[in-house]
């Protein structure tokens, strides 16, 4: 399913297939959590920016409006019109992030909903359940997310609980295609490796998962947290560890430098708010580094957001334009600063895999890694 069709040191250039097409990797993949990229933009509108895969999140989509009822309705592709691949998180992260009360057991998970602050109850087997439903291509073992710093007797604790979890999603999904009458036939799981910022932990857990033979890996529970150079040892750490000739995804990570770094690390899928949720602030990604709109110093500014850039938003609009937006409060506003970032981050995955088809990379890294997540 996954081949590496180029490499340089290891930073790799990649192609991942799947039921709804292949992924070109490296690859970023835009955050639609609840069916939707936040900023009012549709499934043709992030078509037309390049997305190759749309993340949507088993947690949020269990409450509000229901896997069942996504599953009556077609799954998540026919749902919101989207017709290529499709990951989905597993929850893990959002039960760690969002729940006020929450209590981990062998079992599973019971945590309050930030909905209506209901209690509910998830297992390995119900996170697997609900993503079936789903019909991702791409479905997400459940794992505890430990926030950093943490105690190494309780991330240890909690890395063989997810190692032991992880067995039981793999049973599960297994379950599902032997019995058939499941929306995605062709859906995958990917198990994730934790252990916070213990190299040991890490490369234990990675070991132990990887003897599993799953299609993919991932590393999750990092920018939670951790320096960034923590970070970049830990994925140093694991990545030795992981089958070469399986994808890599580094959960929830990151800046623009973050993901060529990423990259340079052996990492080949990556997601993060950050695009949509810095645009909805005003905050714009540009092949210099990051830009506020709404600064004064753009109220007669005619030029586009970045004279680089190729994206609808900067072939037909000023930067007063949109700082004017901005300042009406026009939601026009929020919709085109998403759309350029999201633009920008897919443009800058094209030209990451450009540059390792064509033995560049290297001057790519040192010319860019330095200068696009700095405040002009």
């Amino acid at each position: 399913m996954f081949t590496v069709l180029s490499s340089e040191g290891r930073a790799r250039r990649g192609r991942f297939e799947t039921p709804h097409g292949a992924v070109e990797t490296p690859v970023f993949m835009n955050v639609g959590t609840q069916a939707a990229i936040k900023g009012g933009l549709s499934s043709a509108d992030i078509r037309g920016l390049g997305c190759q895969v749309e993340l949507c999140n088993t947690y949020h989509l269990h409450l509000r409006p229901g896997d069942q009822l996504i599953r009556q309705l077609g799954g998540l592709h026919r749902f919101m019109g989207w017709d290529g691949p499709v990951l989905t998180d597993s929850g893990g992260f959002q039960i760690f992030s969002l729940a006020r009360l929450r209590k981990i057991t062998e079992e599973g998970t019971t945590f309050n909903s930030h909905i209506d602050g209901r209690l509910v109850f998830m297992s390995p087997e119900d996170s697997i359940d609900i993503q079936s439903n789903l019909g991702s291509d791409i479905a997400m073992a459940f794992d505890e997310c430990v926030g950093l710093p943490a105690e190494y007797g309780y991330v240890k604790n909690s890395c063989e609980r997810t190692y032991r979890w992880l067995g039981r999603c793999k049973s599960e999904l297994e379950r599902l295609h032997r019995e058939g009458d499941v929306p995605n036939p062709g859906q995958v799981l990917f198990g994730i490796n934790q252990g916070g910022t213990y190299a040991d932990l890490r490369i234990w857990h990675m070991d132990a998962i990887a003897e599993m033979d799953l299609p993919g890996y991932a590393i999750g529970g990092l920018a939670v947290g951790e320096s960034t150079q923590e970070m970049y040892d830990t994925i140093e750490a694991v990545e030795e560890h992981m089958p070469k000739d399986k994808p890599r995804y580094l959960m929830g990570v990151g800046t623009p430098s973050n993901i060529i770094e990423g990259v340079a690390r052996g990492v080949d899928f990556f997601d993060c708010v950050m695009p949509a949720r810095n645009g909805r602030h005003g905050h714009l990604f540009t092949w210099e580094g990051v830009l506020n709109i709404k600064n004064k110093r753009y109220e007669l500014d005619e030029s586009p957001i970045d004279s680089e850039c190729g994206c609808p938003v900067c072939r037909n609009y000023s930067r007063a334009y949109l700082r004017h937006l901005f300042a009406a409060k026009e939601l026009l506003g929020l919709r085109l600063a998403v759309a350029h970032n999201l633009y920008f981050y897919n443009t800058l995955m094209s030209r990451i895999r450009e540059s390792l088809e064509e033995g560049t990379f290297g001057a790519f890294r040192a010319k860019y890694s330095p200068v696009l997540s700095r405040r002009i």
